[in-house]
């Protein structure tokens, strides 16, 4: 008996951890709020007719704005961009979104991570969005002349 008994509890445990649980878990969706979506156009290629990593950062920073905008009631400015990788190229007619999470808020700084996830021009499931990239942007509060102020000044 107390062979079966000492045996149980791992059995117990390891049934835990199923591969139907973690699926749930590894599959990726969205973090945050949508923030931005635009329409990658031919206007926004580089010579050789390709959407470029520029463009897109360029767009996640616009988002990072507004977000951290929201929590600080005002103006903000980019200090920092944490480490950055592209996972699939965006292609012209991509709808991309953007989506942010405000991560952490200092004294003057709010962290925000942004994920870019898009659809692909001719995806025959609507709703299917692949991810394209994710970093945190590191803003500071500015004043009307443009100092670093506290996030909360307007509270």
């Amino acid at each position: 008996m107390n062979t079966s008994t000492a045996s149980t509890p791992p059995t117990t445990t390891m049934r835990v951890v199923t591969p139907a649980m973690t699926d749930i878990d590894d599959t990726p969706a969205p973090q945050g709020q949508l923030t931005l979506k635009l329409l990658a156009t031919r206007q926004d290629t580089n010579l050789h007719g390709d959407i470029p990593g520029g463009w897109l950062v360029a767009r996640m920073d616009e988002a990072a704005e507004v977000a951290a905008g929201r929590e600080a009631l005002g103006r903000t400015a980019n200090v920092a961009i944490e480490a950055m990788d592209f996972l699939c190229p965006v292609r012209v007619g991509s709808m991309v979104n953007i989506f942010t999470r405000v991560s952490e808020i200092g004294h003057s700084s709010i962290k925000i991570d942004v994920e870019v996830w898009i659809r692909a021009p001719h995806e025959r499931d609507p709703q299917e969005l692949h991810k394209v990239t994710e970093a945190r942007f590191v803003m500071v509060a500015l004043d009307e002349n443009g100092r670093i102020r506290g996030v909360r000044q307007h509270d």
